[in-house]
């Protein structure tokens, strides 16, 4: 099996981009307020329900208050970017520099580019109220699974998560309920995240924490719930 050898000279100057991407967002982020980070998959078309959702979604929280982060592409990300927009909200994209360049879309006005991952993962997460997942591919599943994990592991005051749509996510749940609940998660690990399907409701859950929040920033969310 082969190893990877590293050049010194070229893993310093990464060292420095990558230094230098945390700084940028750092700098760039910090001043924009309350936030939430909204996710779902690039491929979703404008005429998707899951697409006018998020739209919906992003204005709601936009008109109360809120900067809308997202990965600044197409699909869930434009319509989350242009709900914002349409509020004269702050709209963000975190764009990423990928093989198959990434289109940023025309929606955002607050604009950073990223060439790792993972620095831009944090941005979305250390300046986040809330994190709202839409219907998505592998990228969102990482996203909503680094949330958990955080929350779970007290390695980030608990704010909300919410998935929307109980069509798409509930297999996901029903897998957690039957295959990790009591052998590999506790029955309190099942509250760090809340499944619901209207806009009104995913926005009401992020603004209640903003308005119950305490001075350490730590907030339960009320646990799973599923449409009937």
């Amino acid at each position: 099996m082969e190893h990877y050898v590293g050049n010194p000279v070229q893993d310093l100057w990464r060292i420095f981009r990558i230094m230098a991407e945390f700084t940028e967002g750092f700098d760039e982020l910090a001043s924009v307020g309350p936030a939430v980070s909204i996710f779902g998959s690039a491929r979703t078309k404008p005429d998707d329900k899951y697409y006018k959702l998020a739209e919906k979604t992003a204005k709601i929280l936009a008109e109360a208050g809120f900067a809308i982060i997202t990965g600044g592409g197409g699909g869930i990300m434009e319509a989350a970017n242009k709900g914002a927009a349409q509020a004269d909200g702050i709209s963000i994209g975190l764009n990423i520099e990928l093989p198959m360049e990434q289109k940023p879309n025309e929606f955002q006005n607050f604009s950073l580019r990223f060439r790792y991952f993972f620095c831009r993962k944090v941005m979305f997460l250390k300046y986040a109220h809330g994190f709202i997942a839409f219907p998505g591919g592998f990228g969102t599943l990482d996203e909503f699974s680094e949330a958990i994990v955080l929350i779970q592991t007290l390695k980030q005051a608990s704010f909300p998560v919410v998935l929307v749509g109980s069509d798409y996510w509930g297999g996901l749940v029903d897998w957690i309920q039957d295959k990790m609940l009591g052998n590999y998660i506790n029955p309190e690990d099942m509250n760090v995240f809340t499944v619901v399907d209207e806009p009104a409701e995913a926005a009401k859950i992020i603004i209640d924490y903003k308005q119950a929040r305490g001075p350490g920033g730590m907030f339960l969310p009320s646990g799973v719930r599923r449409q009937s």
